[in-house]
Order: structure tokens, then sequence, then C-alpha cells
């Protein structure tokens, strides 16, 4: 294991970094837990000549705990419930899913 898979291990273990979610595929009756990193950026979209601002929710998930993310599938965050929209991204190392998610 390389030292930035150990660093990335222990953000997604401590509990005030990460935090428990439950993840649902859509094609399946499989669900598991998982752990994310939750962002929530505004996003900026330009259309012809205006500017619209939107909240967006964006997740990181190790890719150990979640192997195949696929569009479609729901990620349960506490109460809320959230549908992956768009191709999962991976990081450069291979070790964490960026999951942009809409509310389901």
């Amino acid at each position: 294991m390389s030292v930035f898979a150990a660093a990335m291990d222990r953000i997604f273990t401590d509990a005030s970094m990460a935090a428990p979610a439950l993840w649902i595929s859509a094609t399946t009756s499989e669900e598991r837990p998982i752990r994310i990193i939750r962002h929530a950026p505004d996003r900026v979209t330009d259309f012809d000549a205006g500017r619209f601002v939107s909240d967006t929710t964006v997740v990181d998930v190790r890719v150990a705990d979640l192997p195949t993310p696929r569009p479609g599938d729901v990620i349960v965050i506490g109460a809320d419930s959230h549908v992956i929209q768009g191709e999962p991204l991976r990081d450069r190392e291979r070790l964490i899913w960026t999951l942009d998610l809409r509310p389901a």
C-alpha cells in the first residue's frame, strides 16, 4: 500500500472528515454501507447573456468501498436520497471516485 493510499484510508475513517452513507444499486438489489466526503460547490452555468448559479452535491468515495458505481445508483446520506448523475470519475491515483449527485 502506498503512503497516499494509507493517508486516504485515514481520512475516510476520520469521523470529522467523512460521513457514513448507504449505496443502493439501480440494477440489482445490492446495497452496501460506504463512507463519503461531501462537497456542495456552487456551479455557474452560462446561457446566452445570463449566468445561473445552482447548488450541487458532489461526494468522494473510496474505490475500495465502491468498485463500480453507475449513473442511476442511489446514495442515501442520513435521511436524504440522491441519485448518481453522469459518469463517476476517478482520481489520478485510481483510489477515489467523485460522484455528482441530484436529489432522488
